[in-house]
């Protein structure tokens, strides 16, 4: 590691332990700067990672993936916003707000990690699991506690099981050509896949 990205990290190691455990005034001054930390990871999160898979299929030139995309991502929303219309379930903490079922964010997180693991495998999807799990957590430990933990779970469940509906991984090479020789034998292979 360079010494100035060590510096770097240092500083921020620091500035995030003296900040993040001020209090800070709310309504009832309950509620610690890193809770509204977490609240603003994961409102720049849910987009970030439905966005990061975009981004990579238009870099891999997968055309029929960002056609994938598209279809499991708007089957997420629009599952995700017909569920909170019909279950008209109270958000907690006492607003009166009827669309807690099920969580946006975790949806719209969740539809884009699970695209990416889906399309490229998980050496790219298990970090991007770990944040969109981040978002589900900022949606209940937040300062004002958007949703529970079924809301958050409901979520997930969605923008998972759209991409499944929509989406195989990504294979760039169609054909494969192998040979194997032996004492008196000799084998060419083609393989082809759809």
């Amino acid at each position: 590691m360079k010494k100035s990205t060590l510096l770097v990290v240092i500083f921020l190691l620091l500035w995030a332990s003296s900040s993040f455990g001020q209090k800070v005034d709310g309504q009832d001054g309950t509620h610690e700067r890193w809770e509204y930390v977490l609240e603003d990871i994961g409102d720049v999160l849910q987009l970030a990672l439905p966005i990061t898979a975009g981004i990579m299929t238009l870099v891999k030139k997968d055309y029929k993936g960002t056609k994938k995309l598209a279809f499991s991502y708007g089957t997420t929303l629009a599952v995700t916003y017909s569920l909170k219309y019909l279950t008209k379930k109270a958000r907690p903490e006492d607003r009166n707000h009827f669309d807690s079922f099920p969580s946006g964010h975790t949806s719209s997180a969740f539809s884009g990690a699970s695209f990416i693991q889906r399309r490229y495998g998980w050496k790219y999807g298990a970090p991007a699991y770990v944040l969109a799990t981040l978002v589900g957590i900022s949606r209940t430990e937040a300062p004002d506690g958007y949703h529970d933990g079924w809301d958050v779970l409901a979520g997930a469940a969605v923008g998972i099981g759209s991409t499944y509906l929509f989406t195989k991984p990504y294979q760039k090479e169609h054909l494969d050509l192998g040979f194997s020789a032996g004492k008196d034998t000799y084998v060419l292979t083609f393989i082809y896949k759809f």
